[in-house]
């Protein structure tokens, strides 16, 4: 894989950057490289998108690590921690206008300069599937 473009937020370490996207209202830029352009046409149809990116400062990976909103040791895959085997994250985003190249977002929880690999569409009819079960997390906000 390679990165298709770069994203711009005021987060420059770790400290700053919320846990997630839906817990921030901060502002960001999502550069595309300007050979894939092309591919950015309609996307401004969409209120809101998936973005997947490189950790490119994870400092490594663990199958067991600590969550941001728990004091339990869990299992990687059961969480959105960033010390994964390949560092990839994911997060949903309001899509507040395109300018060329660059789509102006909202609800950014990313660093500064992290390698964008891919943009997707949000769908709620595909992306809201009824009956979830949040495991941990889900015991956890009862508490």
């Amino acid at each position: 894989m390679r990165p298709i473009g770069v994203i711009h937020t005021p987060f420059t370490s770790l400290e700053q950057v919320p846990i997630q996207a839906s817990r921030s209202s901060i502002q960001g830029q999502v550069e595309a490289f300007r050979e894939f352009v092309e591919g950015l046409e309609d996307v401004a149809e969409f209120s809101h998108l998936y973005l997947l990116y490189v950790f490119h400062r994870s400092a490594g990976s663990a199958l067991r690590v600590r969550p941001f909103l728990d004091d339990q040791l869990r299992g990687v895959f059961a969480t959105r921690h960033p010390s994964r085997p390949n560092p990839i994250g994911l997060s949903v985003v309001e899509l507040r206008g395109r300018r060329d190249n660059v789509l102006d977002v909202a609800g950014i929880d990313v660093l500064d300069g992290t390698p964008l690999l891919d943009i997707k569409p949000y769908v709620p009819e595909f992306d809201q599937p009824s009956n979830v079960k949040t495991g941990w997390y889900q015991r956890r906000s009862r508490a």
